[in-house]
């Protein structure tokens, strides 16, 4: 597995790296013929009244992009929560990937949702990283714009890409009649659908 450690507002030591690359290789040892790549964002807060140390992983699975962030006062332990997590994230997609197999009778391939995901390795890592980290004080209007390709996919694939993500939201074009959709987490659980009326 390529393994990348970036850090921001913090200095990566060899401790820093051969801690987090022990953590996240025992986190995805069972899943290493899955995984091809893991991007880590390692980043103190710089507001001196928040004392928070972020780990924020992104791995690549097959094509399918899996994101996750912890968050605690000391960054070994945002490390142990954020590896857990992964652990976590991979064991649902592995079994989602036998249901669909067993189900579907097909073999477990990725299907055009995830390898639109992973079309672009780098973007994907730009567009997810960005949308989780704490963001610099920009001068006012500030609009960044993303681009990427938008597979048409069902309703059940973007509640699967949105939990993979890790985010309250998923954004994607419907299989069926090909407008943009946005499925969300609704507070008191499930999922609802933001859909343009006709």
């Amino acid at each position: 597995m390529k393994l990348l450690i970036h850090g921001r507002n913090l200095e990566i030591t060899q401790a820093i790296s051969d801690y987090t690359r022990e953590k996240l290789g025992r986190a995805v040892a069972k899943f290493e013929g899955l995984v091809s790549e893991a991007d880590v964002h390692l980043s103190v807060a710089k507001n001196p009244s928040v004392h928070q140390q972020i780990a924020e992983v992104t791995i690549f699975a097959n094509g399918t992009v899996i994101r996750a962030e912890e968050r605690s006062a000391n960054l070994y332990a945002s490390i142990d929560l954020v590896s857990n997590k992964l652990s976590r994230q991979l064991r649902r997609y592995k079994e989602r990937i036998k249901d669909h197999h067993r189900a579907d009778g097909h073999r477990s391939a990725p299907d055009s949702a995830s390898r639109a995901a992973g079309d672009d390795s780098g973007q994907a890592i730009e567009r997810l990283n960005e949308h989780g980290q704490s963001r610099p004080a920009l001068p006012t209007p500030a609009v960044r714009r993303k681009y990427f390709a938008m597979p048409p996919m069902t309703l059940e694939q973007a509640i699967t890409q949105l939990e993979l993500v890790d985010h309250d939201f998923y954004v994607f074009r419907d299989q069926d009649n090909k407008q943009i959709q946005v499925v969300y987490r609704r507070n008191h659980g499930g999922y609802g659908v933001i859909e343009p009326r006709s």
